[in-house]
């Protein structure tokens, strides 16, 4: 049987049988998402709802998974693995909530193929597209949809082009204002024009108050190392190992993540100074660095970061323009108070 065989036979099964939650949608596991996220809202406990983006938590397998003959995407890949497609790169995910799950709903999820699309010649090798969907129900309502799309290649079939001079970040519409930023030797920080918050990484809308008016404030690319890892292996473009790889606190209460350059991995500890450099790699890409800076006093053990609600904006700061950054309703946040 051709993999094409194999596809219109597993596609042609439809979604797949509903596979339950092992536990309901319960405060526990939402109060341990906040935290790690530090999302700090407090709709989700006064009303007793879980954020959006946790729906695929709950109908996760764990860490020893039974085999589900079901599974569209089990199947196709143990296809493509036998063809010699073994293996995956390049996932990407597209999520749409249609409302809030509460406290004490039992989720479940079906998932069905959609397309398989190959083989395609692609920088890593040939390889196949591999897209899914999956639906998850609250009895018969419809909560949640995911589109999944996962590479499926075939390793040594790739030409071989000159390695890369560096990892290259992407650059979207939520991050596009930050890169702007870089390559005029600046640090930007996303602010809500609604209620002031600032926010790194940035995002589509305020984790605060939800508005989608976003601008930002300019850092003063200074910070403390809040953490670090000395990376050792396996190599990475650009980089002589070992190198450092920083938590920076900035004093306007957001965290950034980047290399230490121009020091030892012994040089680093926690509540180490640092100052922002930036480092220009080519015409489309300036990259934000982080320096030790001796001129400065190390952080206090015993302080607290700042609250990024509490810090004064600059003035001078220009908020985003709504048109230029349309937004997927399947992305944007949710009105707690809007019941279906």
């Amino acid at each position: 049987m051709t993999i094409s065989d194999a596809v219109r036979e597993i596609s042609e099964r439809g979604y797949s049988p509903p596979r339950t939650a092992r536990d309901p949608v319960n405060p526990a596991m939402v109060n341990n998402w906040l935290e790690a996220l530090g999302d700090t809202n407090p709709r989700y406990a006064a009303e007793g709802l879980a954020p959006p983006a946790m729906t695929q938590v709950w109908t996760m397998r764990g860490l020893h998974p039974r085999p589900e003959p079901g599974d569209p995407l089990a199947a196709v890949t143990a296809v493509l693995d036998e063809a010699g497609f073994t293996s995956v790169v390049a996932t990407n995910s597209t999520q749409t909530y249609h409302r809030y799950l509460r406290h004490g709903e039992q989720v479940a999820v079906r998932s069905r193929l959609v397309e398989v699309t190959g083989p395609k010649r692609t920088a890593l090798g040939d390889g196949w597209f591999v897209t899914t969907e999956s639906t998850w129900y609250v009895g018969d309502e419809a909560v949640a949809t995911m589109l999944f799309r996962v590479l499926k290649f075939c390793p040594g079939t790739a030409d071989s082009p000159a390695a890369p001079d560096v990892l290259r970040p992407v650059a979207s519409l939520d991050t596009e204002f930050f890169w702007s930023g870089t390559a005029r030797r600046e640090l930007r920080v996303q602010r809500c024009v609604g209620c002031g918050r600032l926010r790194h990484p940035p995002g589509p809308a305020c984790p605060e108050c939800g508005s989608a008016r976003l601008g930002h404030v300019l850092a003063g690319g200074t910070g403390h190392v809040f953490s670090y890892v000395v990376h050792h292996h396996p190599p990475v473009p650009g980089h002589r190992c070992p190198f450092v790889i920083v938590l920076v606190d900035l004093p306007e209460g957001v965290r950034m993540l980047g290399e230490l350059v121009g020091a030892e991995p012994c040089d680093v500890h926690i509540g180490a100074p640092v100052r922002v450099d930036f480092r220009r790699v080519d015409d489309e890409l300036t990259l934000p660095v982080w320096r030790l800076d001796p001129g400065s006093q190390p952080l206090d053990p015993g302080s607290q970061p700042l609250d990024p609600g509490s810090q004064p904006l600059d003035p001078g700061s220009q908020p985003l323009d709504p048109g230029n950054r349309p937004l997927d309703p399947g992305n944007r946040p949710l009105d707690p108070g809007n019941r279906p």
